[in-house]
């Protein structure tokens, strides 16, 4: 959260200090910045593209019986787009579904900061050429946050507005997908899959996966699925209690004295989960260390009982989001590591 800018207004020297006299209160002049809405738009449309050239290649694979993570023509299979324009309609699907989840998202943070007139920037979308073609987008508060009721209504909006829309793309997309071990098992990149994933395919009327499935493993998803996956990934990399998370506003929101210390064992268990896990923890551990303090916040007035059910709720959407192994075979073969010390 970058700083504020700012003046503070001192109090009037000319006035009496009885005891009937209220308490001094900080006032704040904020001078926002001119919107860049050329960055806004560039970010976006580019974004769409790296994403459409990823979703291609997926609904190419899905439609033609190929593995769906497929690294013949790179993890980014731009020249495979380059020699067919064309093909760049078929990744429609996959863009549209994670450009609208990851844009609810951020939006959410948005129009909570508009009722609470915080001062923050519209979405930055981060186009790359990774195997899903974005690194995901942000906004940047730049005026102070000025309750804790504030916060928590900031911090935990995008995640509910994501989760909200990833559900039903999660359900399309589970509907259209198709049972075909082989192939899952033929990918060069396996997925783990959260408890949502579980839970719908138990519940939903799927009766064309389940008929003659050994279970979720062995669903080919399609992309739409695969979109919605990614968005129940950001979901739940956003609500980790630490730092300046979502999840790190929601927990300095209910417990400003324990924010500290709920960051460092968050930290702790994330560096001793990826050596077994996902080797990507370390990552996550480096960068909420390095902005593991959280802006003060007022402390009063409180949340209310209200916003702390609204806290369950958060706590809900992580534990259905939450994926300790998201790409498992990723984590270090400690068997494999053994060996080599044995056997130089």
């Amino acid at each position: 959260m970058s700083g504020p800018d700012a003046t503070f207004l001192p109090p009037d020297p000319w006035k009496s200090f009885s005891s009937t006299t209220p308490p001094l209160r900080q006032a704040f002049v904020i001078h926002p910045t001119r919107r860049r809405y050329w960055l806004h738009i560039l970010l976006f449309l580019g974004t769409v593209f790296t994403t459409l050239v990823v979703g291609a290649r997926l609904e190419h694979n899905f439609a033609g019986g190929l593995p769906s993570f497929s690294f013949d023509q790179g993890f980014f299979p731009l020249s495979w787009i380059l020699a067919q324009p064309s093909r760049l309609l078929l990744g429609i699907p996959f863009s549209a579904t994670l450009m609208l989840i990851l844009l609810a998202h951020e939006m959410g943070h948005f129009i909570a900061c508009l009722r609470y007139r915080v001062y923050a920037t519209l979405p930055f979308f981060i186009p790359a050429t990774t195997l899903i073609g974005t690194l995901g987008a942000f906004i940047r508060i730049k005026s102070p946050i000025p309750t804790r009721r504030a916060l928590f209504d900031i911090g935990i909006a995008g995640p509910i507005a994501g989760f909200v829309l990833a559900v039903p793309a999660l359900a399309l997309g589970m509907a259209l997908s198709k049972v075909s071990p082989l192939l899952v098992h033929a990918s060069d990149l396996a997925l783990g899959y959260p408890a949502i994933f579980h839970l719908l395919f138990r519940t939903l009327p799927l009766h064309n996966l389940r008929a003659g499935s050994a279970g979720i493993e062995d669903i080919y998803f399609h992309p739409v699925a695969v979109a919605a996956w990614v968005g129940m990934f950001a979901t739940a990399l956003n609500l980790i209690p630490a730092s300046q998370l979502d999840g790190g506003h929601i927990i300095y929101a209910l417990w400003p004295r324990y924010h500290r210390a709920i960051s460092r064992i968050t930290v702790v268990a994330l560096i001793l989960m990826s050596p077994f896990l996902w080797m990507g923890w370390i990552f996550w551990a480096g960068a909420l260390i390095l902005f593991g303090r959280h802006p003060a916040i007022p402390p009063q007035p409180g949340l209310g009982a209200g916003r702390r059910w609204i806290a369950l709720a958060a706590i809900a959407m992580f534990v259905l989001t939450f994926m300790p192994a998201p790409f498992p075979g990723a984590a270090l073969d400690w068997r494999e590591a053994l060996h080599c010390l044995q056997h130089p």
